[in-house]
């Protein structure tokens, strides 16, 4: 059930911005993108930024600045930006939190989102490379950043699961912005797309669902 609550959710949440889009591709986007365009560089880099604090500061919605990358500034732009600011935000957050462990990490994010850090850091992430990629792949990648790195987990270990999760889930929501803001007229290809990644982003959500009662189930199995 709370995973159908999930992806219930995360499917609305989709629903309002897609609404949302093609509401402005009739009365107004084009403009909108006009001007980013003429802002040059500027634009990627300060959509680079926000998703970067979003994710230093857990409690900032950051999935909003994937769909934005893709709708504003396109498919393949707006996917390069948000794998440099995801790759060198969430590095920047592991780092933070191996070198100088939980009390300075609490103080930066607060206390709710330290809960949330906390009972990830408890489940032994380190040991499990498969879990650890799935979990960096769901919309708690910024926590789980964060609590890796409490966990003392090696780089070498933490790099890879972080390169190969955000390869993929990036793709989806950023592809997702891009195929949204083309509007409801566009062609049967734009739509079979937009639909898959739809889909894809449901079953990311079910995934997310998962791999969260794993988690918590893992402290657990490890007394018993």
């Amino acid at each position: 059930m709370s995973r159908l609550k999930t992806g219930l959710k995360v499917s609305a949440w989709v629903a309002i911005f897609i609404v949302a889009v093609v509401y402005l591709q009739r009365y107004g986007i084009s403009p909108l993108q006009e001007a980013v365009e003429s802002m040059g560089w500027w634009a990627p880099l300060g959509l680079f930024l926000l998703r970067g604090v979003s994710i230093i500061l857990p409690a900032l919605p950051s999935s909003v600045y994937s769909l934005l990358a893709g709708s504003l500034l396109g498919f393949k732009v707006g996917y390069l930006t948000i794998i440099l600011s995801d790759l060198v935000f969430c590095s920047a957050a592991f780092f933070i939190a191996r070198r100088w462990g939980r009390q300075p990490v609490s103080r930066l994010v607060g206390a709710s989102a330290m809960e949330r850090i906390d009972g990830f850091s408890k489940n032994q992430l380190e040991g499990n490379f498969f879990l650890m990629t799935g979990l960096l792949m769901t919309g708690l990648f910024d926590f789980l950043s964060y609590a890796i790195g409490i966990s003392r987990t090696h780089w070498r270990i933490f790099a890879p699961a972080l390169l190969i999760s955000v390869l993929i889930s990036d793709s989806i929501l950023v592809t997702v912005g891009a195929e949204a803001a083309k509007g409801v007229d566009a062609s049967q290809g734009t739509g079979l797309t937009l639909g898959l990644a739809l889909l894809a982003m449901f079953a990311l959500a079910t995934i997310t669902g998962v791999l969260k009662k794993k988690s918590s189930e893992a402290p657990s199995n490890n007394h018993s």
